[in-house]
């Protein structure tokens, strides 16, 4: 019997992640887990080429932001029927979520794919992709479109 009683959602707050969020509240819902939502806050000097003509927000911004984006990323409804943690951390993302990870000892991690955009994705690479290939445990990875389980109950006839 497979248990699954600490599921982690990393978020950068794009669509990916929803899909990813989505997953993952279905999946606490019928294992009775507890949910992890993380998102890690690069360092700002990813960012410089978009503010190279602005001045760079203060960090309290970035915090501020995430902090916010994670108390709203669960719709109400399913808050009520979940065992939630919220957490925001300052580093790199593949490196936090796999320390994370390790730290809570989660039994699944559901991730989003293509967060970033193309030329992110051939710079830095897929955090995601690195997950994947370095985590202790089972990776769930989501796509915004695609297959998407229905509830018998809810499908249309």
């Amino acid at each position: 019997m497979i248990e699954m009683k600490k599921i982690l959602i990393p978020t950068d707050f794009s669509e990916t992640s929803q899909a990813a969020t989505q997953y993952a509240v279905e999946l606490a819902k019928k294992f009775d887990a507890k949910i992890y939502l993380l998102h890690v806050i690069e360092d700002p000097i990813v960012y410089m080429p978009m503010f190279e003509s602005y001045a760079m927000p203060p960090k309290e911004d970035f915090e501020s932001f995430a902090e916010t984006r994670l108390d709203n990323w669960i719709l109400d409804d399913d808050k009520g029927e979940l065992e939630m943690e919220t957490k925001w951390v300052h580093g790199n993302p593949f490196v936090d979520i796999l320390k994370f990870a390790k730290k809570e000892d989660v039994d699944l991690i559901v991730v989003g794919t293509h967060g970033r955009s193309f030329t992110a994705h051939l710079l830095l690479g897929s955090v995601a992709e690195k997950v994947v290939r370095k985590a202790s445990c089972p990776v769930l990875t989501v796509r915004p479109q695609g297959h998407q389980f229905i509830h018998p109950g809810m499908a249309e006839d």
